[in-house]
C-alpha cells in the first residue's frame, strides 16, 4: 500500500484547517514586525535546508535518506506550531504569520532547492536521480495552495460555521497524523529497524542546530523573548506530512524510503520542542 493515499488527505486537511485560521490579520506582522518575519523566514528557507544539507553530508547519509533529510527541512512550517508557540507564550500572531507566508513561498522554494540536491547526489554518487519539477509545483498547489485558499474563503463567506468544522479538525488534526505514523513504520518497520540510529541522529541534530543557530540569530538581531522562542520553534518544526507527500508520490519520487528521515523526524520534532516548551514554563514559573 503507498502511504500517499492515506497521507494526502491528511495534509489537505491540515492546510484546509490553515486557511480556515488565516485573515487579514494572520499577516499585519508582516508590517507590524517586518524584522520578526524576516528572520524567521530566513531561518525557515535558507538556514534550515543548509543545516540540513551539512547534516547529510557530514553523518554521509545514503543517497536516498539524503534526499529525505533535505527534503523535510525544504517543506513549509508545521501547523503544530501554531499551538506549541502559545504553549511556549511565544508570539502566536507571528507564528501564523511565518507558518503561512512559508506555506506560500515554500511553493517554490522547495523544487528549486531540491533540482539542485537531486543534481548533487547523482553527480556524487553516479545515480540517475530525476526530479519532474513541473509536476512537483502541481502537486504542491493542489495539495497546499488549493485548500489554503478553500479554507481561507470558507471563513470569509461562512465564519461561524468555519469556526465550528475548525474546532472539529483540530481535534481530528494530530490523531490523524499519528495513524499515518502507525501505518507507515508498519509497513516499512525493517529499514526503520535498520536504520534508525543514523536516522534518528540526524534528525535530532538537524532540529537542535535549527533551534541554536535560529535563536542565535534572533538573539542578536536584539529581537524580544517571545519572538526569540516563536523563531525557534517555527524552524525546528516542518510540515513532515507534506515531506512524506512528495517523497512517497506515485507522480514525483514513488519512495517510501525516502520518506523515512520525514517520519523520524516528526517523532523526534515533536518530542524535542516539547521538552523545550517545558524547560520554558518551568523557567517562567520559577522566575514568577
Amino acid at each position: 500500500m503507498n502511504t500517499i493515499w492515506i497521507v494526502m488527505p491528511i495534509l489537505i486537511v491540515l492546510m484546509f484547517l490553515l486557511g480556515i485560521d488565516l485573515n487579514s490579520k494572520s499577516f499585519a506582522n508582516v508590517a507590524k514586525q517586518p524584522k520578526a518575519v524576516l528572520l524567521g523566514m530566513v531561518g525557515q528557507l535558507f538556514l534550515l535546508p543548509l543545516i540540513a544539507f551539512a547534516v547529510a553530508w557530514i553523518m554521509d547519509l545514503p543517497p536516498i535518506y539524503f534526499m529525505g533529510l533535505v527534503l523535510v527541512a525544504c517543506c513549509p512550517g508545521g501547523s503544530s506550531s501554531n499551538v506549541f508557540s502559545m504553549l511556549a507564550k511565544g508570539d502566536v500572531a507571528l507564528s501564523v504569520t511565518l507558518t503561512a507566508l512559508s506555506s506560500i513561498i515554500t511553493l517554490f522554494t522547495l523544487p528549486m532547492i531540491m533540482a539542485f540536491v537531486a543534481e548533487f547526489v547523482s553527480s556524487t554518487n553516479g545515480m540517475d536521480i530525476h526530479l519532474p519539477i513541473g509536476k512537483l509545483l502541481v502537486q504542491n498547489i493542489v495539495m497546499l495552495f488549493v485548500p489554503l485558499l478553500a479554507g481561507s474563503l470558507f471563513r470569509k463567506v461562512k465564519p461561524q460555521t468555519a469556526a465550528k468544522t475548525a474546532r472539529v479538525l483540530g481535534k481530528l488534526a494530530f490523531p490523524a497524523l499519528m495513524t499515518l505514523a502507525a501505518v507507515f513504520f508498519l509497513q516499512y518497520r525493517r529499514e526503520i529497524a535498520d536504520n534508525f540510529a543514523v536516522l534518528g541522529a540526524s534528525g535530532a541534530l538537524l532540529i537542535l542546530l535549527a533551534m541554536l543557530c535560529s535563536g542565535g540569530l534572533s538573539r542578536m538581531s536584539g529581537a524580544g523573548k517571545a519572538v526569540r522562542r516563536t523563531i525557534v520553534i517555527e524552524v525546528g518544526m516542518q510540515n513532515a506530512a507534506q515531506a512524506i507527500a512528495i517523497a512517497s508520490s506515485p507522480f514525483i519520487f514513488n519512495s517510501g524510503e525516502m520518506a523515512l528521515p520525514a517520519i523520524i523526524y516528526a517523532l523526534l520534532m515533536n518530542v524535542i520542542l516539547l521538552v523545550y516548551v517545558y524547560f520554558i514554563r518551568r523557567k517562567e514559573k520559577a522566575a514568577a
